[in-house]
């Protein structure tokens, strides 16, 4: 028990101080983790026995992260993709292979041997892309959906993998032949050997039959039970149910030598229109978390420095060969599919390295004598140098992004007219101030960068001009010059930050309405020279408090008079507050800033008071 809680002790404390410390040195958590590993493993050996049971547990994390992305997907979502999974994913899989094994025959490797190397080392990290995606929030760009798709399609194809390893099988010596495998759980042994028996149309037909119940049970099972377990009033209960939904369709899975993750991801994907979505959401995401760093862990104590300085120019030739080769496949395939700018280097750089599936396929590579355990530790160690420096290819994906402008699928419009007011974005934001502006009779000229975004506008009769607003040169042919206002809506808020500062440089007296993201754009923006600056969910989370204020005892015009108030106070605050704001300083260390803070928190208190007495003043009259 000692043991147990002094090894807790270590894992938690160290990551505890290294990861903060990576993410605030813009690295990411992912190699803060697998920092901490090193130092634990092979820098101070505290531990390592107890690894390889750990690590079992901790990959858990990657199954339930996996129906956690399906939550956030639907169906129809997950048809709309079947072109990517076949499309990038198979051909990933297929050429990245291909070519490893080509490169490792050439370099006097036995072909059984390169080419089971080259299966293993075609596949890519799920747990470190999608954790490194999600982080950056880029899951839904069109790079990280492609890096998706394709780590979808390698999660489906390490089972036919694990088929063909058998038959790469050559006659080694006894003593190199040492099985890897896990011996099986006391209780679920009698089961596997009782599937294991089955002919291969009945595991076929089992197979068929486990999809089919998670789809069918996620459907309509999902819902009853979950009533059932929300009317005990007992949380923990939900957490019980949530897990045991994960737990017992990745043993399913397994049951059947198919892919945990993918069982779950699919099961997610059923149960994303249900409407304790969120509530399993919220149950499975901190044990999600948790496992994730205990894998990452375990991956950089796993790593053996040992091996890499008897070997160095063997073992970092093999890595960069590995990275470069994926490198230049996912490149060319971003080429075929027309990827453009960050999108190609995204899909490039991360999805260059080996993944966790390759320890589990390099262990059966090893029990089926495919090969030899000289060449089992080589490429586990290799795929854990790919892992440990994936960050790292990250950040070069992001350099080489800004250092490119993104190129656009099709050349600007040439505007053709000029208007009053110039709206720079046309989504959701923009939008509604282009309806309303034209609604009173001014002239817009709309410019966006989304080409789709203003072909749906031309389909409502509303006119719109394909072109990024942050090239000052387009924000001119729209008519700068000539424009009383511009209104800034651009989602993205360094662009919007940077569209404003051109356009107070080039039109001291344009007035200037731009949308921000959060207080600190406010500020941002401020600076830039913006006039009016709208937060862009300020209104409506007031009106939100107002309809609070108007159901919980208050009347309509108590309401009123509050909203108002705050909506006047808190507006001058920012104004106040922007004065003491210092750029790259966090607010929370700026002294002066928390000082004029509180002392505008008292006011506003005060302001409130007031205008609720006010507010009372006519109702009292009237009685």
């Amino acid at each position: 028990m000692e043991s147990t809680l002094f090894l807790a002790t270590l894992y938690l404390g160290l990551a505890v101080i290294v990861v903060p410390v990576a993410v605030r040195m813009g690295l990411g958590s992912v190699l803060g983790y697998l920092a901490a590993g090193i130092v634990l493993g092979p820098v101070l050996g505290l531990a390592g026995a107890e690894t390889t049971e750990l690590q079992h547990v901790a990959e858990f994390g990657v199954v339930m992260m996996l129906f956690l992305i399906g939550l956030e997907l639907d169906p129809r979502s997950l048809w709309l993709m079947r072109a990517s999974l076949v499309g990038l994913g198979l051909s990933q899989v297929v050429l990245s292979a291909t070519a490893l094994s080509a490169a490792l025959i050439l370099l006097g490797f036995d072909w059984h041997g390169a080419v089971g190397i080259g299966l293993i080392l075609a596949m890519s990290s799920t747990a470190i892309v999608l954790q490194t995606l999600t982080e950056k929030r880029l899951m839904r760009t069109p790079g990280g959906k492609a890096s998706f798709a394709v780590l979808l399609t390698q999660d489906m194809a390490v089972v036919p993998i694990l088929a063909a390893l058998p038959l790469l099988a050559r006659s080694l010596p006894r003593e190199a032949a040492a099985t890897s495998h896990d011996t099986a759980d006391t209780a679920a042994e009698p089961l596997m050997t009782l599937v294991q028996s089955l002919p291969p149309w009945g595991a076929a037909l089992l197979t068929l039959g486990i999809v089919a119940a998670i789809i069918l049970g996620g459907h309509f099972l999902s819902r009853p039970v979950f009533r059932f377990v929300h009317a005990s009033r007992l949380p923990e209960m939900s957490t019980f149910v949530s897990l045991l939904l994960v737990a017992g369709i990745a043993f399913l899975m397994m049951l059947v030598g198919l892919s945990p993750a993918l069982g779950t991801f699919l099961a997610g994907v059923v149960l994303a229109n249900s409407e304790f979505r969120h509530q399993i959401e919220a149950d499975i995401r901190p044990f999600k978390g948790l496992l994730l760093g205990i894998f990452f862990i375990t991956v950089g104590i796993g790593i053996d420095l040992s091996g890499l300085v008897d070997r160095p120019v063997q073992i970092l030739g093999l890595t960069l060969m590995l990275l470069a080769i994926k490198a230049a496949v996912l490149f060319g395939i971003a080429l075929f599919a027309r990827m453009k700018g960050g999108d190609r280097w995204l899909f490039t750089f991360g999805l260059a390295q080996g993944g966790e599936f390759g320890f589990v396929l390099a262990a059966t590579a090893l029990s089926e004598q495919v090969l030899t355990p000289s060449e089992a530790h080589t490429v586990t160690l290799v795929i854990s140098l790919s892992m440990l420096v994936t960050p790292l290819l990250f950040l070069v994906a992001d350099m080489l992004a800004r250092r490119r402008a993104p190129e656009p699928d099709r050349d600007p419009d040439k505007v053709e007219e000029r208007g009053r007011v110039l709206i720079a974005g046309i989504g959701r934001f923009g939008q509604v101030v282009n309806r309303l502006v034209r609604s009173a009779g001014l002239s817009t000229v709309v410019l966006d960068a989304d080409m789709a975004t203003i072909e749906t506008m031309r389909r409502f009769g509303v006119k719109g001009y394909f072109g990024d607003p942050s090239r000052p040169e387009l924000l001119e042919a729209a008519g700068l010059d000539q424009a009383d206002v511009l209104v800034v809506a651009v989602d993205d808020r360094d662009n919007a930050t940077r569209i404003v500062s051109f356009a107070r440089r080039r039109r001291p007296d344009l007035h200037i309405v731009a949308r921000a993201r959060d207080r600190v754009h406010v500020y941002e923006l401020y600076q830039a020279g913006a006039n009016d600056i709208v937060r862009e969910t300020f209104d409506s989370s007031v009106r939100a408090g107002r309809y609070v204020l108007e159901n919980t005892g208050f009347s309509d015009y108590e309401a009123a008079m509050i909203s108002q108030t705050y909506y006047k106070v808190d507006r001058a605050a920012m104004k106040d507050l922007a004065e003491l704001w210092v750029p790259g300083q966090p607010v929370h260390l700026n002294e002066a800033y928390v000082a004029r803070a509180r002392k505008l928190d008292r006011d506003l208190e005060t302001a409130l008071i007031e205008a609720l007495e006010d507010g009372r003043r006519p109702s009292e009259a009237a009685e």
